[in-house]
């Protein structure tokens, strides 16, 4: 491997497994959707069965952000953290907690956050307690494009921990602000110590606006869930223009002389949600099913990974930040042991595989999952189920009477697994923002 990489991590909100043209996605009617995303898949590692570390945003930041299973902290039993939290202690990332950036941060690397972050409110918790020199962007879950308003009615852009008033569709000012931070970093002491920046977008998240809908603004500050809004046509429109301005941040790098040496890699939080295409999985946001946690991972690096590369290792999101963390020269808190696996390997050579148990857990539906190579486990209710995912990626042939024995030697895996974490309390939360009332489900 070359020396230290700078690391842009990008991470999508409620994006479907096939929205983008490397995953089989269709063109819109404007044209191709994601061709920046789609070019870094081509010079790059494109991982087919790389999963969240959950169904729903801010558990699977918590495990990005500690390389831990999100269930080891109460904020992470949150689906999700609401913003009615708000001035809740107990519902965020503790500052105490070491994390990817802290880490890296200790191995000497520059730090910031530009984006999403959705792991508490200060004075409790924020970036700029959790490890990040800068932090650009929203504290909340989702905010709209352009008053940059919470679900709560707050005013929620930040610059660092002060209110921060900008004019504009937000995904814009997030990729302005990462063009800007690559090009002072390659200017600062000659852009010799490494940097790590999040680039975690709200796209394409609710509400349905695309650059063009400012007008919206006053129509959804009541019910950002925008139920009564959206196709998906807009819906393609958001994620481009998140790919456009990653097309901004990778000709930032390139015109510096850091693309080179620079490890882009980039997910979603977790599967889509009402306009997406997760096909041919089943589910979305919020199921353990596929389709609410299998992600495009992509990852990119010119002096280490060669291009046109896939790989079908199982992972999840803390695996990507161990691995992050590993590359870095970071080293994980002797106190706080990591359950994400580093995948230096897999870059290294695609068909490289490692044995990579997954567990899940939801609070939502009782849900339980584990993946342990070809085959899931799968619990929804009362319900238990049986696949063999190589075979059957969509779920639908449930072979649990065919193998008895194979159901119930994962079902013990999976309990002897869940022993290890704390239990979830009674009053964690569960936030749907919408049922069967306001349109039929999947």
């Amino acid at each position: 491997m070359p020396s230290r990489p700078n690391i842009v991590f990008i991470v999508a909100d409620d994006l479907g497994y096939a929205d983008l043209g490397c995953y089989g996605g269709r063109e819109a009617g404007f044209g191709l959707v994601s061709p920046n995303i789609d070019a870094l898949a081509a010079g790059g590692l494109r991982f087919t069965e790389g999963y969240a570390n959950s169904p729903v945003c801010s558990p699977t930041r918590f495990a990005l952000m500690t390389m831990r299973y999100q269930y080891r902290l109460r904020g992470g039993l949150e689906e999700p953290i609401s913003s009615k939290s708000k001035g809740n202690p107990k519902l965020g990332l503790p500052p105490e907690i070491p994390t990817l950036p802290s880490l890296l941060r200790e191995a000497g690397y520059a730090t910031a956050l530009i984006g999403k972050w959705h792991l508490g409110y200060p004075p409790a918790c924020g970036p700029l307690r959790s490890g990040y020199d800068d932090f650009f962007g929203i504290m909340a879950g989702g905010v709209d494009y352009f008053s940059h308003v919470s679900g709560n009615g707050d005013h929620d852009l930040y610059l660092g921990e002060e209110a921060h008033h900008d004019v504009g569709y937000l995904t814009d000012l997030l990729s302005r602000r990462a063009v800007d931070y690559v090009e002072r970093h390659a200017q600062a002491d000659g852009g010799d110590k490494p940097f790590f920046l999040s680039l975690h977008y709200t796209a394409p998240h609710w509400p349905w606006e695309t650059r063009d809908d400012a007008h919206l603004a006053e129509q959804v500050k009541d019910n950002l869930f925008h139920l009564d809004g959206g196709d998906v046509e807009t819906y393609r429109r958001m994620i481009h223009h998140m790919d456009e301005g990653i097309g901004w941040v990778v000709d930032a790098l390139r015109r510096t002389g850091q693309l080179e040496n620079t490890l882009i890699v980039f997910t979603s939080d977790n599967g889509g949600e009402r306009f997406s295409d997760n096909w041919p999985l089943v589910g979305g946001k919020m199921d353990l099913t596929e389709g609410g946690i299998r992600v495009p991972w992509v990852a990119h690096w010119p002096a280490a990974i060669a291009a046109g590369g896939e790989s079908q290792q199982h992972c999840m999101s803390m695996d990507w930040s161990a691995t992050m963390l590993a590359l870095g020269g970071g080293r994980p808190h002797p106190d706080y042991p990591i359950d994400g696996v580093s995948l230096e390997a897999v870059l290294r050579d695609p068909q490289a595989r490692l044995e990579r148990p997954l567990y899940w857990r939801m609070n939502h539906r009782s849900q339980r999952a584990l993946r342990q190579g070809d085959w899931k486990y799968l619990k929804v209710d009362a319900h238990e189920y049986l696949f063999n995912i190589s075979a059957d990626a969509r779920e639908r042939a449930n072979l649990a009477a065919r193998e008895p024995e194979r159901l119930a030697r994962m079902r013990e895996d999976w309990l002897a697994w869940e022993a290890t974490v704390p239990a979830i309390p009674e009053d964690a939360g569960v936030s749907l923002g919408y049922s069967y009332k306001d349109m039929p489900q999947r």
